[in-house]
């Protein structure tokens, strides 16, 4: 059974469900799946927009013959040559040998590169209209949204825009692929995880280009992953915004590596007094059991990051160094911060986490807690004090 769903009266979906992959890009889980977006614009002359991953290569061309018999297709556009979109572009091409690859100049070094094809183009620049014969396609060029040579196409008849990886989220499409088929809540964790994941460190991008395409009219979203907008694409939009802008929510992060639970001990109470404080939304997270995955999602949600961390072959606890580096990586802002840091005989854990907070930006609130062995009422006290202050930081 072919896998194709009428987005309009013309353009049908023809993606995959990837049900298999355990780690996205190899690290970032995939509990829900995630869904590869691929578009057939039916008219007088025939579109594909993006491919699929290169393991679904033949339900793909299935769905794809679903649509149009042995018609060929005239234009393949890609809008974003990262592999889970482009990794079927060869096999297309051996399939439809006439077909041009629509891409602008960076898409096209792209091609080459990743698959030995030379010939065969129709470059674009932004504002550029493809005619598909009564059916005009406009490219808005996006590039680092999230690689360089990223872009956007719009179908001025349908009112139509295909988006690449903006505006999408990871989890299958499981039945449903529009937004009003689904119970959105049940994909908006994996939609925040996506987007904090892969497209967040972007974010300055993201907003240009949404900006660009404010006075541009959008009745539907199609993105590369995830659910196709139509009944409420505003929705996608004003996340991202937000999203972009790092506007958190009140509530708290604590992330803590502990060998021998001298460190959590601290954590645990540093939660107590928060909840004393009144903040409700507190997330703590063991580096060596939750994935980062998960952690940074979280952080991008919350005002408040308490970071606590044990020294480990005089360095800190290598997990949580992963964290910070990613974090760091995601170009993270305005967090009220609070550093736990622990040692039995060498304590450069502190260090660390004193350097992560001056990456970011970001000053400290005191005290700096740094603990030698085990916790004593002062540790205590200490935390204490700092979780008063982070929720402090927080109302205001």
């Amino acid at each position: 059974m072919n896998q194709i769903t009428s987005i309009t009266d013309n353009i049908y979906w023809i993606g995959v469900n990837d049900r298999e992959t355990e780690l996205f890009e190899a690290l970032w889980p995939l509990p829900k799946g995630v869904a590869y977006n691929s578009y057939l614009i039916d008219g007088e002359k025939v579109a594909i927009v993006d491919t699929v991953k290169n393991s679904y290569i033949n339900s793909y061309l299935r769905n794809i013959k679903g649509v149009i018999g042995d018609r060929p297709i005239d234009y393949l556009i890609i809008n974003h040559m990262e592999p889970d979109h482009s990794g079927s572009i060869k096999a297309i091409k051996n399939e439809y040998p006439n077909i041009k690859i629509v891409g602008n100049k960076k898409t096209l070094n792209f091609v080459e590169g990743f698959y030995g094809i030379k010939d065969g183009f129709h470059e674009v620049k932004d504002g550029d209209i493809l005619d598909l014969g009564g059916r005009q396609l406009k490219f808005y060029l996006t590039p680092m949204v999230h690689w360089p040579e990223t872009m956007m196409t719009y179908d001025q008849q349908d009112k139509v825009l295909f988006s690449g990886d903006a505006f999408g989220g990871f989890g299958n499409l499981d039945g449903g692929i529009f937004d009003d088929e689904l119970n959105i809540e049940f994909y908006e964790d994996e939609i925040s995880r996506y987007f904090t994941n892969i497209v967040g460190k972007y974010g300055p991008m993201v907003l240009r280009a949404i900006s660009k395409l404010e006075e541009v009219d959008i009745q539907t979203i199609c993105s590369a992953h995830g659910p196709i907008w139509r009944s409420n694409p505003q929705y996608i939009i004003d996340k991202y915004v937000k999203w972009s802008n790092q506007e958190a929510e009140d509530g708290v992060v604590i992330a803590y590596g502990s060998m021998y639970s001298n460190t959590e001990k601290m954590v645990e109470a540093t939660a107590r007094q928060l909840a004393k404080e009144g903040i409700k939304n507190i997330r703590v997270y063991n580096v060596s059991k939750t994935h980062m995955s998960y952690i940074i999602n979280d952080v991008w949600r919350y005002k408040g990051l308490i970071l606590a961390s044990c020294t480990y072959n005089t360095g800190v606890f290598p997990l949580m160094d992963n964290l910070l580096r990613f974090l760091e990586n995601k170009k993270i802002k305005n967090k009220t911060l609070g550093l736990i840091g622990s040692y039995s005989w060498s304590g450069e854990s502190r260090d660390r986490l004193k350097d992560f907070a001056a990456q970011i930006n970001c000053e400290p609130v005191h005290p700096i807690i740094e603990m030698k062995c085990a916790p004593t009422e002062k540790e205590f006290d200490d935390c204490a004090i700092l979780a008063k202050k982070v929720a402090e930081g927080i109302k205001e």
